[in-house]
């Protein structure tokens, strides 16, 4: 005797809601904010992107950092990336700053840019490769010399709000943290240096804050219909609309 099916039986597969990749429940990208030296009215910093996650590149156009300075803090110059829009400077006179904008948005260099507006792991159109790939590509830095602010460990202020896109949506950063100063060796490896004071900002990608709608894939059998049961047709958050099981699709009146 064949057993039927009363209701179709869904095999739903849902991207989790959480503020993390299922697939890699602990990469990240983090972001490495170390303070070289004091200027006279702030301080010379290398940022950072180090990505940790084992499978999610970051493909181009690449990587877009944003965040909100604390207090009225300009960036001077920039070498190995640069800010997209620079701002209201007019109050400057004489020497004008990269960037005057309260929420700047930086970007990597391309390729082939002139030698002196190169950094280490720069220019690279902010593409950068995952860990589990190859951990020697799946980082890029900038220096920035920033004014206005703080010019010792005890005035300078964190930067707030951080965003990151890899391109798109989909990863939400936390605050920025004050960890311990990271430690530098010289080229001959023979002397170690120190940052004068370092801040990580770690960031997670969520598919689900990537698309309006999460992507799933609805089984309308119990694995007795081979034409319905692999998953033929996408049932939510689809790309393609075409292939969007439709009300009056004749697969819905198909037994399982």
């Amino acid at each position: 005797m064949r057993f039927f099916v009363p209701a179709f039986f869904f095999l739903v597969l849902l991207t989790y809601t959480a503020a993390y990749d299922p697939l890699d429940p602990n990469g990240n990208v983090t972001i490495k904010w170390d303070i070289m030296s004091w200027t006279p009215d702030g301080y010379v910093a290398v940022v950072t992107l180090n990505n940790f996650q084992m499978y999610r590149h970051i493909m181009s156009p690449g990587w877009t950092l944003g965040w909100t300075w604390a207090k009225k803090e300009v960036i001077w110059s920039m070498i190995g990336a640069q800010a997209t829009e620079q701002g209201d400077c007019s109050k400057f006179k004489g020497n004008i700053p990269h960037c005057c904008k309260k929420i700047p948005t930086v970007v990597d260099l391309l390729p082939g840019v002139p030698y002196n507006q190169q950094f280490t792991n720069c220019c690279k159109g902010g593409v950068v490769a995952a860990w589990g790939q190859d951990p020697t590509a799946a980082v890029s830095a900038f220096q920035l010399s920033v004014g206005l602010a703080g010019t010792s460990n005890k005035t300078v202020k964190l930067p707030k709000n951080f965003t990151l896109l890899g391109p798109g949506p989909g990863y939400t950063c936390g605050p920025a943290k004050v960890v311990p100063s990271t430690a530098f060796l010289t080229p001959d490896r023979r002397r170690k240096t120190q940052a004068l004071m370092t801040w990580n900002v770690t960031c997670t990608y969520s598919q689900f804050l990537a698309r309006k709608n999460p992507s799933c894939c609805v089984s309308f059998s119990s694995f007795y219909n081979d034409t319905i049961t692999p998953c033929p047709s996408c049932a939510c958050g689809c790309q393609n609309k075409n292939k969007c099981v439709k009300s009056d699709s004749k697969i819905l009146q198909m037994k399982g």
